[in-house]
């Protein structure tokens, strides 16, 4: 026996027991979305550890690193 919500002409109404039933049974449709967040936030990070990998190599460059150190030695120097 079903349990459903009748209209007065005998169709059923919507939002009856038979869609809750459906709900809980486990046989909802998946999200297309599910799960979008976590692949979107992995991607941010390989990006951001690629950007801290170019400058870690930037950084250690000769040329950057003369840079670095007459601005830190002129800024001492004062």
């Amino acid at each position: 026996m079903r349990n459903t919500t009748e209209t007065g002409d005998g169709e059923r109404a919507p939002g009856g027991r038979d869609e809750e039933q459906h709900a809980r049974a486990g046989t909802q449709e998946l999200d297309p979305e599910a799960g979008l967040a976590t692949a979107e936030y992995a991607v941010a990070t390989v990006a951001a550890v690629g950007f801290a990998g170019l400058l870690i190599a930037v950084l250690k460059s000769d040329t950057v690193r003369g840079l670095l150190e007459s601005i830190i030695s002129s800024a001492l120097s004062v």
